[in-house]
């Protein structure tokens, strides 16, 4: 057996053991792949990581760049408290309207807002503050994401920036990739960032060779 396909059975034995996935994010993952969505959700224990990340932080207002089916949306707005909420940004109106029936198949419409259009364009239009941020959407346009973040942050908010390891490629120079370039400039941003504190954690499992990174605003 080669490391990949350990590494997801191991994925397996902890979405099994720990019961992190259950019937209505089971049906989340459904629907989308009867709607002809690209099968790049979050696993079923990054899922897991998201919602205790809200319940720790102690979040009520979430931002999320790239909603795609809504399955770490559900996710989010499961995790919140009754008088929480969730904006939530989708480029493609088809992802949108299947995450919106995924939205209310959890019974959490009530706390989920779904902005369609091109994120770089709807997120001026945003008010702050929100509490966490998770970015999951086009990783070219990372370092924007990053910055308009910001913009909506107060001290104490957290950014989750997804999928910048991109199976080693942000640290090989020699791969100019869009998605690769976009992982190394949206983590020199960070790093020269004085009001974030970050740190990078690497991800092997079900979802391949990946990462993301996790910045703190400070002031």
């Amino acid at each position: 057996m080669g490391i990949m396909a350990e590494a997801s059975a191991v994925d397996a034995y902890f979405e099994t053991t720990l019961g992190v996935e259950d019937p209505v994010l089971t049906r989340a993952r459904e629907r989308a792949r009867a709607g002809g969505l690209p099968d790049i959700a979050v696993s079923a224990l990054q899922g897991g990581f998201l919602a205790l990340l809200v319940r720790i932080t102690g979040a009520r207002r979430v931002l999320e760049v790239g909603t795609l089916g809504g399955y770490s949306g559900t996710v989010i707005a499961r995790a919140l408290p009754d008088e929480g909420a969730l904006v939530t940004l989708e480029l493609d109106p088809h992802h949108a309207d299947v995450a919106r029936a995924v939205f209310d198949d959890a019974g959490v419409s009530d706390r989920v807002e779904v902005v369609v259009g091109r994120a770089a364009e709807t997120l001026p239009r945003l008010d702050g503050a929100f509490d966490l941020v998770f970015i999951d959407a086009d990783k070219p346009s990372n370092a924007t994401y990053v910055r308009e973040a910001l913009r909506l942050a107060h001290p104490g908010t957290v950014i989750v920036v997804d999928n910048v390891v991109r199976g080693g490629a942000v640290a090989d120079p020699g791969d100019t990739s869009a998605t690769a370039v976009g992982s190394r400039e949206v983590t020199e941003l960070v790093a020269a960032e004085p009001r974030l504190e970050a740190t990078a954690l690497q991800t092997v499992g079900a979802k391949g060779w990946d990462g993301f990174l996790l910045a703190r605003v400070v002031a």
